[in-house]
């Protein structure tokens, strides 16, 4: 049972109100990828008080992910922990009304239906594009909300994919990028303060979809925060994308 009072300024805003908070404490999120974006998600949902998250990621901890994967620590990284377990750690520590399931595993063309097939929102946490289409085809197939989130250096991307609309990622980009033809966080960095914004964007989309705001997004939103841009653009749903097709 999750205390209404822990929740009083969350409850207070407009858009949230007592019933969703209610509709929080019971709402189910799968997190894919748990490293920079997944640990902001996860740490932004559950201070929220969602009331389950399932992290699902294969990796260790190690020191060079503390600069932006803020749910881990030093102990953490010493302890080449796995980012699946360590977040749930933290979690309890943070929320402990939030229940975790921890699954150390990458997810792939077996497991993901069973991923996200449960849930009421799956969000984008991955560091490449294989994992965020198979997201994206399984979601869409079983009419299942899902937020897809990019970071690089200082800029990064959000977009909600709906079930009951579009577009999708492959409508945005119907084929992911050659090996070796896009940017890596290794050849060109990445700040923190963009994880934060866009996880947080991730989170907050996902606590709008769950309590039936009106103001889900509907945009590609890009943001560099060096030069301090932001543009939204309206992606169109397009015939020739084979997953929207087949709906």
């Amino acid at each position: 049972m999750q205390p209404v009072e822990r929740y009083q300024r969350q409850i207070a805003f407009l858009g949230i109100g007592s019933a969703g908070q209610a509709r929080l404490s019971r709402a189910r999120a799968t997190i894919i990828g748990v490293g920079a974006l997944g640990t902001a998600i996860a740490n932004s949902l559950a201070r929220a008080g969602f009331g389950f998250l399932r992290l699902v990621d294969g990796d260790r901890v190690e020191v060079s992910n503390l600069q932006r994967q803020t749910l881990f620590d030093e102990s953490d990284a010493a302890a080449h922990a796995y980012k699946a377990e360590a977040a749930a750690a933290h979690i309890a520590a943070i929320n402990a009304a939030v229940a975790t399931e921890a699954l150390v595993m990458r997810a792939d063309s077996s497991s993901i239906d069973k991923l996200v097939q449960d849930v009421d929102v799956v969000l984008d946490g991955a560091d490449n594009f294989d994992v965020r289409y198979l997201a994206n085809d399984a979601c869409r197939r079983l009419g299942i909300p899902w937020i897809y989130g990019g970071v690089l250096g200082d800029s990064g991307v959000t977009m909600n994919v709906l079930p009951e609309s579009g577009p999708c990622l492959r409508c945005l980009m119907p084929d992911a990028p050659e090996p070796g033809t896009f940017p890596t966080t290794e050849t060109v960095g990445i700040l923190n303060q963009i994880v934060a914004v866009i996880g947080n964007l991730e989170a907050i989309e996902a606590m709008k979809i769950v309590v039936g705001s009106p103001d889900v997004r509907r945009s590609l939103v890009s943001i560099s925060l060096w030069d301090a841009s932001f543009h939204e653009t309206m992606v169109e749903r397009s015939p020739a994308c084979p997953v929207c097709a087949r709906l």
